[in-house]
């Protein structure tokens, strides 16, 4: 009995390793080849672009291909997300900066109700655009691990910068300044 017991373990390690690694390899997708693409310098076009979303308090949809010719910063966020409350003020005083440069910041809700929502945007004073993404599949077109995510997409409508983690720091300043000093 003993004897097999070593043998044993190595086989369950082994199809454990490999699970991992088909698991690591399948979840890469979008997200893998994104931020790859923007570690070399590339910008890709900004996934999804033409997929029609609710507005948050409106019986519009709106696209994000609609905001081509201005600078977007894209936040996937919900009002259960604790990371999301910690970073709303970030994202409304970028808000307020750009708001006059052809540029502003665009929040799309994560699988969240309309009242949740609702109520997280009038407790974080958020004034600039939210959209609804009810099914989860704009996120995962976008390779969403989890939320909180942002997005810096150029006048072009190419994702110049990404942030797939609560926003801290002058990682958000610098990014939006360095893709609004670019001119297409």
């Amino acid at each position: 009995m003993r004897r097999y017991l070593l043998p044993g373990l190595v086989a369950a390690a082994s199809v454990a390793l490999v699970a991992l690694l088909v698991f690591g390899i399948e979840s890469e997708g979008v997200s893998g080849s994104l931020d790859a693409a923007i570690a070399k310098g590339v910008r890709l076009s900004a996934p999804d672009a033409n997929m029609a979303l609710p507005m948050l308090g409106s019986d519009r949809t709106a696209t994000l291909a609609q905001f081509r010719g201005k600078v977007v910063v894209l936040n996937l966020f919900a009002s259960w997300c604790d990371p999301c409350k910690a970073e709303a003020p970030i994202l409304e005083q970028i808000q307020r900066q750009i708001h006059g440069q052809d540029a502003t910041v665009l929040g799309v809700t994560y699988l969240d109700n309309t009242s949740d929502a609702q109520q997280f945007v009038h407790q974080e004073h958020i004034n600039y655009p939210v959209v609804r993404d009810v099914t989860g599949d704009f996120a995962r077109a976008w390779g969403a691990n989890g939320i909180p995510e942002t997005f810096v997409i150029d006048r072009d409508g190419r994702v110049a910068a990404v942030r797939r983690y609560q926003l801290a720091g002058a990682w958000l300043q610098r990014s939006v300044d360095r893709v609004l000093a670019h001119r297409s």
